[in-house]
């Protein structure tokens, strides 16, 4: 007979509440915060400010699994404990290759520092570092260093610098492809960096002289450590002064503006980051990899040739691989049927609350609207004023209204969802369920509603780059992948015709990699071709462009920059009110119109938030003043 302390009547507690209150108990002490919010949740591991998110634990539970659980809460702890957002913005390089690299290490250091206090915190970070290279086995099998991204090896061999730890068996290949290489050109600053591990600025110098030693000099930060000691002096009066003096002789509009957007990008930069099943910089402070200057400032368009359009370098190898298709091109319908069931099991309960949003959005949508009737007519709707014509006289054919067109419905809406890879799991199932509601309730309002997706064909480049190499490896090939590019439903389509085609996000294997800039030209361009007055494009990504295969052999911020041109030129130049919805990512150095979210169950509300203010607008914006709203 078993003796419990519950008392009677009480609910049994579940099993596995213990294992949480401890780790939650623990990691709270080791980040010094005990008032940080932690919960459990069948999702990708985060952390956003003192808002911590770790994976339920399953229900059969191993030591592994424990390690590995704990793995992550040490890691995030540590991360609170031992870093500092402000100093690691100032120092980071401005090239989105060298940033990466630069977040990796960061992120390996207060790592190191929690292994080499407790041997315990080493075994679980080495336990989570081995499920996450283990999993999925894609890191066994790489045999070219251009398959092995630079970052993860360095952050693991800094990491072993650092604490004696070999790189997990899974990732050894990673590491042996590059090793000779780093030592030959930055060993030296390797052996340096043990001296610096508890100075977070100290360390921060050592690991750009590395990247200047691994001929990444011209992605290294601008100015010298005198710039950083000014910037730690906390801002004093004289500079204050200075910028009261700077911000009278700009326009009033466009510097509160750059402030506005400095503040909110400040914000999100100190807070943001996030573990996922990548390797370890991914999860770095995503927003850290921009300058708060660039959320606020677009290109200046240059007037020239070429259509008015503004200059760019970006290329593609060939389009000849390039497709476009539709949800039933690449599923039967058997299938979509299927995945379409599956979707729907899935978000079962998060359709009542997106469907309750849309209803609040189509009611305040309705509500603009101008209604006016045309009556006395052949066909249309019945006119209840007229039925008594009807009783007297059947024969009588002007007994029908019709409602006359009003400006609010001279709309389309594009939704263009990123389906990479890092967007697998809950987040793609959250928006395409949004987009499904969405979609049906702004056609109920007469708003045509186009839905689209981006991905790639293969992972790290396929026909393309098969093209590339027999061709003889030219030097700056451009974009080596070949995009896909999916029409889930197309803007005249009616929803019931396309509802299964969102379907297919949930098909094994689609999601691959993301070239951003091109398939925003894409919709923007379909978006262009439409005969509605008002044309609102929105984006919904949890990152900044990818693809292994062009960033191996061209510029590291490559697909970054052309992704900004695009935005500029769409933002500056096009009627296209464009706005874009970051998941656990900050888009707001990209876009100008832009919201980020930390959770994917907040994007149903935020949608449906956002595409209200913009109905709310006093018709369509020039492309200069849409740009100059901030919807965050």
């Amino acid at each position: 007979m078993s003796i419990s302390n519950r008392k009677p009547g009480t609910p049994k507690e579940a099993p596995a509440e213990p294992l949480k209150r401890a780790i939650s108990g623990a990691m709270k002490a080791i980040a010094r915060k005990p008032e940080m919010e932690i919960v459990f949740a069948a999702d990708k591991p985060s952390l956003v400010g003192e808002r911590a998110r770790l994976p339920e634990p399953p229900r059969k539970l191993t030591a592994g699994d424990v390690a590995i659980l704990r793995g992550h809460a040490d890691s995030m702890a540590l991360r609170l404990a031992c870093h500092d957002a402000a100093i690691h913005r100032r120092a980071a390089p401005e090239g989105d290759a060298a940033r990466a690299v630069f977040d990796a290490i960061e992120q390996a250091r207060v790592e190191s520092i929690g292994a080499r206090r407790m041997s315990g915190t080493a075994g679980n970070i080495t336990a989570m570092l081995e499920d996450r290279y283990h999993r999925g086995g894609r890191y066994e099998e790489i045999t070219d260093r251009a398959d092995a991204t630079l970052e993860e090896a360095l952050a693991l061999m800094v990491r072993e610098r650092l604490t004696g730890l070999k790189p997990p068996k899974a990732a050894e290949k990673i590491v042996d492809l590059w090793r000779e290489q780093i030592e030959a050109k930055a060993g030296d600053d390797l052996d340096r960096l043990s001296k610096t591990i508890e100075d977070q600025r100290g360390f921060a110098r050592t690991v750009r002289d590395m990247l200047a030693a691994l001929d990444m000099a011209d992605q290294t930060a601008q100015g010298d450590d005198a710039d950083e000691d000014e910037d730690n002096q906390d801002q004093s009066s004289e500079d204050q002064q200075q910028q009261e003096g700077e911000s009278d002789q700009e326009s009033g509009s466009e510097r509160s503006e750059v402030e506005v957007s400095e503040d909110a990008t400040e914000e999100l930069q100190e807070g943001a980051s996030e573990s996922t099943d990548a390797p370890a910089g991914d999860w770095e402070e995503e927003d850290e990899n921009s300058e708060s200057e660039e959320a606020g400032e677009a290109p200046r368009p240059r007037e020239g040739k070429n259509d008015g359009r503004l200059a760019t370098d970006y290329k593609a190898y060939t389009t000849k691989f390039d497709e476009t298709v539709t949800a039933e091109e690449l599923c039967d319908a058997e299938e979509l049927t299927r995945l379409r069931a599956y979707l729907d099991k899935q978000l079962a309960h998060l359709q009542g609350v997106v469907a309750r949003l849309a209803n609040r959005l189509q009611r305040r949508l309705m509500a603009q609207q101008n209604r006016s009737w045309q009556f006395d007519l052949e066909e249309g709707a019945l006119d209840p004023a007229r039925l008594p014509r009807i009783i007297l006289d059947p024969f009588q054919p002007l007994s029908f209204r019709q409602e006359s067109d009003v400006n609010f419905r001279d709309t389309v809406v594009t939704l263009l969802i990123d389906n990479s890879g890092s967007m697998r799991g809950r987040p793609i199932t959250v928006a395409a369920t949004c987009a499904d509601i969405l979609a049906r309730t702004l056609e109920r309002c007469g708003v045509k509603v186009e839905l689209l997706g981006f991905t790639t064909r293969a992972w790290k480049g396929g026909l393309s780059r098969e093209a590339w190499l027999q061709s003889g490896k030219q030097a700056n090939p451009g974009r080596l992948n070949d995009l896909r590019h999916i029409i889930y439903k197309a803007a005249d389509a009616p929803w019931r015709r396309a509802r299964k085609n969102l379907g297919l996000m949930m098909r094994e294997g689609l999601l691959k990699e993301n070239i951003d800039g091109e398939a925003l030209d894409w919709a923007h361009k379909r978006l262009l071709g439409r005969p509605e007055q008002r044309k609102i494009l929105m984006v919904i990504s949890d990152g900044a462009p990818v693809d292994d295969s062009t960033l191996s052999v061209n510029a590291g911020n490559y697909l970054e920059r052309h992704l900004r041109h695009v935005i500029a030129e769409i933002e500056t130049r096009s009627p296209v009110e464009l706005i874009a919805i970051g998941i656990g990512h900050d888009v707001t150095r990209y876009y100008r119109r832009a919201v980020t979210i930390v959770d994917a169950e907040e994007l149903g509300g935020v949608m449906t938030e956002k595409l209200a203010e913009l109905f709310e607008e006093d018709g369509p914006a020039s492309g200069s003043s849409s740009g100059s709203r901030r919807l965050h």
